[in-house]
């Protein structure tokens, strides 16, 4: 189909390249969308920067869920089952990209997406970003421009369809998951099998901890909270949640470093949440300021 249509949102064009079946499914939060993307510039060649067949693994994305670019969402809850549309995409929605594609990149290449960054300097980095270790993603950052995005909806999975993660869960869900787990464990228990229980049993705690970490965080009880991240960020390194609420506690005990470098992780693995991240930075500044000139004025009484 060569028609063009806008999507009803500023700065999208979509045309489809291949219909799909059925009717347009839903993609409610939790759901899991499985699909293949190829991003190409705006030039006379349309030239290609990422291609998901040319590495041979769909993308996979669970809805609402720490994905860090939301514009994809957007642009497949037009889509069917089976079809494979290209979408005009101006800057808006696409400043973010040469982020996204520097981590699936290094996913591709078996590498740690964030390690790259744990050894720079300051936090100055997570916004001017002087090299991402990529030519043409250097150039989108410094100067971004329109993308065209093609993607092909290969299944959509509702949250009831798989066995979702705990980190991909609400907290009301996390809550209904704590007995099916711990029974779940019970039952490999007394099968003999003491790897699969104890993960089964693992996971139970850290649903209880994620919902608790929330509280203690209200509660002003930040040692727990950092005790409670630390647990579920070594169960699952990805939880950018996990990060976030570890960033905030620190900060609030004066962990100046241990807080930066959790919001250099937050914003690697999400960059939309930049800027809350900022907002954030803007206060530990302000506290280590603080912190700094009570420490000059005890010293100063002091000699």
């Amino acid at each position: 189909m060569q028609d063009t249509m806008l999507m009803g949102l500023e700065g999208i064009k979509k045309t489809i390249l291949h219909g799909g079946t059925g009717d347009i499914p839903k993609l409610i939060t939790g759901a899991k969308v499985t699909f293949h993307f190829r991003t190409q510039l705006c030039d006379d060649d349309r030239t290609v920067i990422d291609d998901s067949k040319v590495v041979g693994t769909p993308m996979e994305i669970v809805v609402g869920n720490m994905f860090k670019l939301d514009i994809w969402e957007t642009l497949m809850s037009s889509m069917r089952i089976g079809e494979v549309a290209e979408f005009w995409c101006d800057t808006t929605h696409t400043g973010v990209y040469p982020l996204v594609a520097k981590s699936m990149r290094r996913i591709a290449e078996g590498k740690d997406p964030v390690d790259w960054h744990i050894h720079t300097c300051g936090m100055a980095n997570m916004f001017a970003y002087s090299s991402l270790g990529y030519d043409d993603l250097d150039e989108l950052m410094k100067e971004p421009q329109p993308l065209y995005f093609v993607l092909e909806l290969l299944k959509v999975q509702q949250p009831s369809e798989y066995n979702r993660e705990t980190w991909a869960m609400s907290d009301e869900e996390r809550l209904k998951a704590v007995p099916v787990l711990h029974g779940q464990g019970n039952k490999l228990y007394k099968q003999g099998n003491y790897q699969e229980a104890t993960q089964k049993y693992k996971e139970a705690i850290i649903c209880i901890k994620n919902i608790q970490t929330k509280c203690l965080l209200r509660m002003e009880e930040y040692y727990e909270v950092i005790e409670h991240t630390s647990d579920i960020i070594n169960q699952h390194p990805g939880a950018v949640k996990a990060f976030y609420l570890r960033g905030k506690a620190h900060m609030e005990v004066w962990n100046e470093a241990e807080a930066r470098q959790d919001f250099s992780r937050v914003l690697d693995l999400d960059p939309g949440m930049k800027k809350a991240v900022k907002k954030d930075l803007a206060v530990l500044n302000m506290r280590m300021e603080e912190k700094n000139q009570e420490d000059k004025d005890k010293y100063k009484g002091m000699f």
